[in-house]
């Protein structure tokens, strides 16, 4: 072989190594707006736990007043007492609601753990065929 073929055929080897770069590239960022916009549907998700669960801390607070302005005015074991109760159980479903909602938007659910494995393959790949 001569040396003009070995440099067009280094030159075609880095041309091509370069082009499958280049898809790889587009590829990744494609997976990478996938995956963002499923993080993002779940921190949506979470959000509106938390809304649900603020609605229902909300509600809470009204059968807890509700209850308390009984329970003063009956001085006994009545209908106000019956209201308390439901406004404990009430809190304690939004209580439920709003951690499970605020862990689902943590930071660490919303990385593209995915992609940055892909990424890491990739970046092996790529050194082997450079060698």
């Amino acid at each position: 072989m001569t040396n003009n073929q070995e440099s067009r055929g280094l030159a075609t080897l880095v041309s091509d190594l370069a082009q499958q770069v280049t898809t790889l590239l587009q590829t990744e960022s494609r997976l990478l707006r996938a995956e963002m916009s499923e993080k993002i549907s779940k921190a949506g998700a979470g959000a509106a736990e938390v809304l649900a669960g603020a609605i229902c801390l909300l509600a809470a607070l009204m059968v807890l007043l509700q209850a308390l302005v009984i329970a003063l005015a009956s001085a006994g074991l009545g209908a106000g007492w019956s209201s308390l109760l439901v406004g404990i159980v009430v809190a304690i479903l939004g209580i439920i609601l709003l951690r499970s909602g605020t862990k689902s938007m943590a930071p660490s659910e919303l990385t593209p753990d995915r992609t940055q494995d892909q990424l890491k393959r990739d970046a092996r790949v790529i050194k082997d065929q450079i060698r």
